[in-house]
């Protein structure tokens, strides 16, 4: 078509060699030009070219020019290659949604692995340390006052406490020192790990197994007078089960004769000469600390104060640290700098205790009495609970 419009036009009609000629140049030209669309259509053909115009796209400062030559596609890639999705593949950065939705997931992931560093880290401020089996246990005994020197104690910087009562050494051994381990606090190598269940006293198979885990555990008694303390314990389990026999009918197989029912346990607890025989037999009596769960309620700075020394820690924990809620009838620990509040035993602590008639006391005393006796002896230190 390009032949015959320009040989009708430019050359004459009679000149068949000049004809010729411009047939032979079209033909050339129309080569020459489907030559250069396919080599510019190529990149890896001519990879410099790309190379060259993407540069000139660059060098152009215009604000005009840059626009106009946007429309380019080299120019309109290099564009998109150099704005906020450059670092993404092709396909991201030219769906916004499912970019901004790469980047969501992108942050949770990284969120993800800083929490997971977090837990693994032992500097951490929130979880600093290592968990490790206890220095030092509160083994006893129920009612006696455990629960305050357990609170009274992890104040001090260099005691960690387990709040709950383990029960590992009684009633779940089977899961192993790894399990137990696990309920642990992370401490530093400077603190004491420590955890409290006052049943172990009275648990035949507690010294053993403790020995097993470390015969240098520290063991803490919270002892008190056992008359008082069996009535303590039948008062909690009132509360609990209001349908049982009096405190009388439980604690006497026979009343009129004087003859105490040893197999109720809160009459049991109570006998403690028995329960130490028993733990002396893994323990040395230096390993053992015995606290007053009297003194505890009438001098607690003093009672703490010797917890401290045999815990072998400075004696931080003092006077300024208590006040008596009269309310309740025990020491409480004032206002830490932490909290708004005092801090005091919950409302299961400090019951008033049921009514028992008095010739009834004198019985239990009496009962008590050489048990009492021998332990003084045993421990060098008489209680004065006669």
């Amino acid at each position: 078509m390009a032949y015959r419009v320009l040989s009708s036009r430019i050359v004459p009609p009679s000149n068949k060699l000049s004809r010729r000629f411009l047939f032979v140049f079209t033909l050339s030209l129309s080569f020459t030009y489907l030559c250069y669309s396919v080599l510019f259509c190529s990149g890896t053909v001519m990879p410099r070219l790309h190379g060259f115009e993407e540069h000139g796209c660059a060098r152009l400062e215009s604000a005009g020019a840059k626009k106009l030559l946007q429309k380019a596609p080299f120019c309109a890639a290099e564009s998109a290659q150099s704005g906020p999705n450059a670092a993404l593949p092709r396909s991201e950065a030219a769906s916004p949604a499912r970019n901004q939705s790469g980047r969501r997931a992108a942050a949770q992931s990284a969120r993800t692995e800083a929490a997971r560093s977090k837990a693994g880290n032992g500097t951490s401020a929130q979880r600093y340390g290592n968990k490790k089996l206890p220095n030092a246990l509160i083994v006893g005994v129920k009612k006696g006052g455990t629960r305050a020197v357990l609170e009274f104690i992890r104040i001090h910087p260099d005691v960690r406490a387990v709040g709950t009562e383990p029960h590992f050494f009684d009633r779940n051994y089977d899961k192993g020192l790894d399990w137990y381990r696990g309920l642990m606090p992370r401490t530093l190598d400077s603190q004491i790990t420590m955890e409290k269940t006052p049943s172990y006293f009275v648990t035949r198979e507690a010294p053993r197994r403790i020995a097993s885990m470390s015969r240098e555990t520290k063991l803490i008694v919270v002892v008190r007078n056992p008359v008082t303390r069996a009535i303590s314990d039948y008062t909690q389990t009132l509360s609990k089960k209001p349908d049982i026999p009096t405190f009388e009918e439980l604690a006497f197989k026979n009343r009129s004769q004087g003859v105490v029912d040893t197999s109720w346990n809160a009459i049991r607890i109570g006998m403690y000469i028995l329960h130490l025989e028993n733990w002396l037999q893994y323990f040395r009596l230096s390993q053992i600390h015995f606290v007053s769960g009297e003194r505890l309620i009438t001098d607690p700075a003093g009672e703490l104060g010797r917890v401290q020394d045999f815990l072998g820690l400075k004696r931080i924990i003092t006077d300024k640290h208590f006040y008596f809620n009269r309310t309740k009838g025990f020491p409480c620990l004032k206002k830490p700098e932490s909290s708004s509040l005092p801090r005091c035993l919950g409302k299961s602590k400090g019951r008033t205790h049921v009514q028992i008639d008095q010739e009834v006391i004198e019985q239990l005393r009496d009962f008590y009495r050489p048990f009492n006796v021998k332990f003084y002896e045993m421990v060098g230190h008489d209680f004065r609970w006669d």
